[in-house]
């Protein structure tokens, strides 16, 4: 029942972005730790593995929804300043969802421990060796970034 809850709510997301939003924003961090690792996080409601990140509410900026949703979803505390990446269209969401990667290599960890009802689980891979379910458009994002590539713009 609780899988047949997660389809139906994920197939109605555009449907409900379209007709309440004419256009969406969101981010999605790509952090590093010391050991040149990335931060993955497994959802709850989609497959595979993803970058931090989520939607910009309203009257919030990217980077505060950037510093707000890495925290929400891993319990890392963004130092410094995130570096604008790569500006996104994702066709996937919504054909005017629009996605801005950030990554960021410092951080503390605080004690703040995701939501189990939004998060499954939440780690650091070493980048050639991300976790098999790591979705096709994270392996095109860090792969860019490794290689100094400009971003694609399709997510």
């Amino acid at each position: 029942m609780k899988r047949l809850f997660h389809g139906a709510a994920k197939a109605a997301l555009p449907l409900i972005a379209r007709l309440t939003r004419p256009l969406t924003m969101g981010v999605r961090a790509m952090v590093f730790d010391a050991q040149g690792r990335i931060c993955l996080v497994r959802h709850s409601y989609v497959e595979g593995w993803h970058m931090p990140g989520g939607a910009i509410e309203p009257r919030e900026t990217a980077h505060a929804a950037l510093v707000r949703e890495v925290h929400e979803e891993t319990g890392l505390a963004l130092a410094g300043e995130a570096e604008l990446f790569g500006l996104y269209l994702n066709e996937r969401m919504a054909r005017r969802d629009h996605v801005a990667l950030y990554v960021a290599r410092a951080f503390t960890q605080t004690d703040h421990r995701p939501s189990r009802l939004e998060i499954r689980e939440f780690g650091f891979f070493a980048t050639d060796a991300l976790p098999a379910e790591t979705t096709e458009p994270t392996r095109r994002r860090v792969a860019e970034v490794l290689s100094g590539a400009r971003p694609a713009p399709l997510w």
